[in-house]
């Protein structure tokens, strides 16, 4: 589906590289097929001895000829991108949207046009193609849009097709969530070390844990709470350490922090939506 379309990304940090390296690597299209944008000449220049895509800092140039639209952009930005794309914008271009807090109708206002539009919201760990994206249809996309849109996100991990009604979930659970298991690694480290480790050890050894336990999950499907079970002896050290952590209410923290993560997340579109219609 992709190997022939060409593909401008508006923005090229991180994500933005995570995405065009990915479909790089799993050689769904060619270079000569991506084109790069981005405010710093310098970003450019390094994307372009790196991967050998074509860049330029003129998004309307970029977006002509495309048959497929990236925004990788701040939610900050995408009102000033739009008011310069959206004369040039052919309907029949796939917009694909990581932009945090942006519902693709408000997308489709902005352009005056009925593009097809899928949002998604990937995660940081798809630097390494193991990144955790959901993704939603907007009013005017079509299966075969669905489809191009899976096939770019399954090259930097796995991905989830949700109501777009779900994304604040997805932000608050997936999108956040790495915040969530570094600061569990790092606090496992420093256990350790407060117990006599020394911290390259700890660091390690948590982060293996936390790796080897995640895969574990995946690979078998098994439940958590089975697995947990497996690894706890009658009056051993795990069920010990385990009721001290339901005492101080691990499990409660961390469904309340993607309670408020989501809630946050719906403030924000909210917001930028109020913001929208007042221009």
């Amino acid at each position: 589906m992709l190997f022939s379309r060409t593909i401008t990304f508006i923005g090229s940090g991180n994500m933005g590289e995570a995405l065009l390296g990915g479909l790089l690597r799993a050689n769904l299209t060619k270079p000569e097929n991506i084109t790069a944008t981005d405010i710093r000449q310098e970003r450019l220049d390094l994307l372009n001895q790196k991967w050998q895509v074509k860049t330029t800092t003129d998004n309307v140039q970029a977006v002509k000829n495309a048959d497929i639209i990236v925004f990788c952009i701040k939610p900050q930005t995408i009102g000033k991108v739009l008011d310069q794309i959206k004369d040039v914008i052919k309907e029949k271009q796939l917009i694909i949207s990581i932009i945090a807090g942006i519902p693709t109708r408000l997308i489709n206002k902005a352009i005056g046009k009925k593009n097809p539009i899928i949002r998604v919201m990937p995660n940081i760990p798809a630097v390494i193609d193991e990144g955790a994206s959901g993704l939603c249809l907007g009013q005017y996309a079509q299966d075969i849009d669905r489809d191009i849109a899976v096939q770019i996100f399954e090259a930097v991990g796995k991905v989830e097709v949700v109501l777009e009604s779900q994304m604040d979930v997805i932000t608050a659970l997936s999108g956040s969530g790495p915040a969530y298991i570094y600061m569990i690694i790092e606090a496992l480290t420093d256990g350790g070390v407060m117990m006599g480790l020394p911290r390259d050890v700890a660091t390690r050894l948590a982060t293996q844990t936390v790796l080897g336990s995640a895969k574990l999950v995946r690979e078998t499907a098994i439940h958590p709470a089975v697995l947990k079970d497996q690894v706890t002896t009658p009056g051993g050290t795990t069920i010990s350490a385990i009721k001290e952590l339901e005492i101080h209410g691990l499990r409660p923290m961390l469904i309340r922090a993607v309670e408020v993560a989501t809630q946050k997340s719906k403030e924000l579109s909210h917001l930028l939506e109020q913001m929208h219609d007042e221009e």
